[in-house]
């Protein structure tokens, strides 16, 4: 799995406009670039009621069939998931049957689509959903996709958002058609400086990458990730790796190129964050790649 996320897409909230309209030219240019792979964050709690049966709105349905089904067109693996969910972040026990619900009615949607389509059941778990809240819940996700779709594949990341050091911590079920998966944004001070959501971001202006420290420190968290998804017997997948587009571009190059080849030699997927916004590969004004990125993704 060689993939971009599709970030800022269909993950805003429900009032406001995407960050990014995304057109079918976007998935012919990364399959042209010889991508394999989408994902699609989907912000479903923003489009589903709060009281029960929670249904999903009709017409966001009908948005985030209009990716997949062009995603599959183009014979792409694609990865659909729950993202930002905040409340449920925030309040899960308030808001587990709401994710269940939500859930249960994916799985019945796509039940029967091609099986290159995955779920993800939820992005970054973190705050108040506590690796024990989640691995408790991640078992009622799993079980609202099984009762209608008993072969997809679903991905299932560990608490402390996705990281590699929480991997410990998260239980798989003992079944069959499961993937694990991390992001890694690590030296955060590096990948993440000047970005205006992070407090304090601007402090990190001007750091640099690329001396054999920063790159020990990327080989030994991905062998970790990947010794733990052995002894698990998963296959193991980098949903999201990337760095903020204040960052120096050649040391943004070389840690990206990095972390590519290292998942890569160690046989992990993976899926670049993100496509056309603040991490973009893509220039979706001009409409064409930045090179030096896309190079550092797919080198040949």
């Amino acid at each position: 799995m060689r993939g971009i996320n599709f970030g800022n897409v269909l993950d805003h909230l429900g009032d406001d406009s995407p960050r990014l309209l995304l057109r079918d030219e976007h998935f012919d240019a990364v399959r042209a670039a010889g991508f394999d792979t989408v994902r699609l964050p989907a912000r479903w709690s923003a489009h589903a009621g709060h009281a029960a049966p929670h249904t999903i709105e009709p017409g966001f349905f009908r948005r985030v069939d209009q990716a997949v089904d062009a995603a599959l067109r183009r014979g792409f693996t694609v990865v659909l998931n729950v993202h930002h969910y905040h409340e449920l972040q925030e309040a899960p026990q308030e808001h587990a049957t709401r994710f269940v619900a939500l859930w249960r009615q994916i799985a019945e949607h796509y039940a029967g689509h091609d099986a290159r389509l995955l779920f993800e059941l939820l992005n970054e778990p973190r705050d108040a959903l506590t690796a024990r809240l989640w691995n408790e819940l991640l078992r009622d996700g799993l079980a609202a996709v099984r009762a209608h779709d008993r072969e997809r594949t679903v991905i299932v990341g560990s608490a402390r958002m996705n990281d590699v050091g929480a991997l410990p911590e998260l239980a798989l079920p003992a079944e069959e058609h499961l993937m694990a998966t991390v992001h890694y944004y690590a030296p955060f001070e590096f990948t993440h400086q000047g970005a205006p959501w992070v407090p304090g971001a601007a402090r990190w202006l001007g750091t640099t990458w690329g001396d054999d420290a920063d790159r020990q420190r990327v080989r030994d968290d991905l062998a970790k990730a990947a010794r733990w998804a052995a002894e698990q017997g998963v296959s193991l997948f980098i949903g999201e790796f990337g760095a903020y587009m204040e960052a120096d571009e050649e040391s943004r190059v070389r840690w990206t190129s990095f972390v590519r080849a290292e998942a890569e030699r160690l046989g992990s997927g993976w899926c670049y964050w993100d496509f056309g916004t603040d991490f973009g590969a893509f220039d979706p004004r001009s409409g064409a790649w930045r090179e030096p990125l896309l190079r550092a993704l797919l080198p040949s």
